[in-house]
């Protein structure tokens, strides 16, 4: 692999664990307690995302077992979509509420690091060389 392909690799797994690991430091606040009007079932999903949202994101980051950590990330942004398409009913851009449009973004830059791996500068590269 070429050192512009490892260098654009090992930025979009910077970027991805990055906004993966504030999604996660957003749900925190569910540990504390369960929002007014916010069904218990939300709440418990959003702990379980508290911790595995850090989880993958660490692992893309280092570049570990790059294409199942992408798939899970990937699997939790189909779900964002989902919620924010079907049960919120928001479209893909509001000028008034966020849409689906940026984990539609992530979730792409999930689907390159799973068909492409996480490049020469990662834990799976050094694995592979020995």
């Amino acid at each position: 692999m070429t050192k512009s392909k490892n260098t654009a690799l090992l930025i979009l797994r910077l970027i991805t664990a990055v906004i993966f690991v504030q999604a996660a430091y957003a749900k925190l606040m569910f540990w504390s307690g369960t929002p007014e009007g916010m069904p218990a079932g939300v709440a418990a999903i959003m702990k379980l995302l508290s911790i595995v949202e850090p989880l993958g994101a660490t692992a893309v980051l280092v570049g570990f077992l790059t294409p199942w950590a992408a798939s899970g990330l990937a699997i939790i942004l189909v779900g964002a979509i989902y919620v924010t398409q079907f049960i919120m009913q928001i479209g893909f851009a509001t000028p008034t509420a966020p849409g689906w449009n940026f984990p539609f973004a992530v979730l792409g830059g999930c689907i390159v690091l799973i068909a492409f791996g996480a490049g020469g500068w990662s834990v799976d590269a050094k694995l592979a060389r020995r």
